[in-house]
């Protein structure tokens, strides 16, 4: 039988990018932006969001494609965010069919039919991506955000990947394991902390380097710390669009708060049931209760 700490190992391993899915994340994405150029001014485009900054979790699915758009494109920042959507989601309907293509709140997402097995597991393939069309501004960017007053979001993905990366660094490499980790939890038990980039945001704070060395403790202490501080306002790392939190209402703060707090008991239990000799109850725990089938059993 797998030792808990063993498990942890291999768990951390499934949540990363095979050379597979990297693979195929290009070929889509190539696959996108070469259509898309045929249809609209496109100065550059680039993957980003928790993708580019390896915080993405499995199954993959709503990988960003940032597409910047060129000057014959300005003419539609005068007219409301929803057209320049629209006018995107028409397009990529016309390539893969009014069933794959759906508009967001700031993007359009096209999903490739792709479905995980009980494990998780899509053989290497890529369940979707989020096209998210963008205009540059000084040294940041603008994108549509159909659920503001403003209809236009203010952000910078590089500021975001760049404050992932010294995150990483200063916690002994193992900071965006442990986000994956958590994101996986929070998919499994039905998304109760939205966005997930919420739980990345909030990681930048509350993961207080150096690295403790055992992820069960670290994950624990950070299901139990998300619940503690799910309540206050969590503002964009870039300083630039509206919160992060802006999604959950008192109402989904509150069901979130018994989920990380459930999430963290477990976590508890487990280690408790590990501390008494009963490996295959631990694992069952963090598997059954805590993160789902990936996490393996042997």
């Amino acid at each position: 039988m797998i030792s808990v700490d063993d498990a942890f190992k291999k768990f951390r391993s499934r949540l990363e990018l095979t050379d597979r899915e990297q693979d195929d994340a290009s070929r889509r994405h190539n696959e996108i932006r070469n259509y898309l150029k045929t249809k609209f001014d496109i100065e550059r485009d680039f993957l980003t969001g928790s993708y580019k900054r390896w915080t993405k979790t499995k199954p993959l699915k709503d990988v960003d494609i940032f597409c910047v758009l060129g000057e014959k494109e300005h003419h539609r920042r005068d007219k409301p965010p929803a057209d320049l959507l629209k006018a995107f989601e028409d397009a990529l309907v016309e390539k893969y069919g009014r069933d794959k293509v759906s508009r967001q709140r700031r993007s359009v997402t096209v999903d490739f039919g792709v479905k995980p097995d009980a494990e998780e597991d899509t053989g290497g393939k890529v369940m979707s991506f989020d096209v998210v069309p963008a205009f540059a501004k000084n040294k940041h960017y603008e994108i549509p955000d159909t659920a503001t007053s403003a209809g236009w979001t203010e952000t910078n993905p590089e500021v975001h990947y760049d404050l992932a990366v010294e995150a990483q660094k200063n916690y002994d490499g193992a900071w965006k394991g442990i986000v994956r980790m958590t994101k996986k939890w929070n998919a499994f038990q039905g998304k109760p902390v939205k966005p997930s980039f919420l739980i990345e945001v909030m990681a930048l704070e509350l993961l207080d380097p150096p690295f403790g060395g055992d992820y069960r403790y670290e994950i624990k202490a950070f299901l139990a710390s998300l619940a503690d501080r799910i309540d206050e306002t969590w503002d964009d790392p870039a300083k630039l669009g509206p919160p992060v939190s802006d999604s959950m209402d008192y109402a989904a703060r509150e069901a979130a708060k018994v989920k990380l707090r459930e999430g963290s008991n477990s976590a508890a239990r487990a280690i408790q049931l590990e501390k008494q000799g009963k490996n295959g109850e631990a694992l069952k725990v963090w598997r059954n209760d805590v993160f789902g089938p990936m996490f393996p059993l042997s």
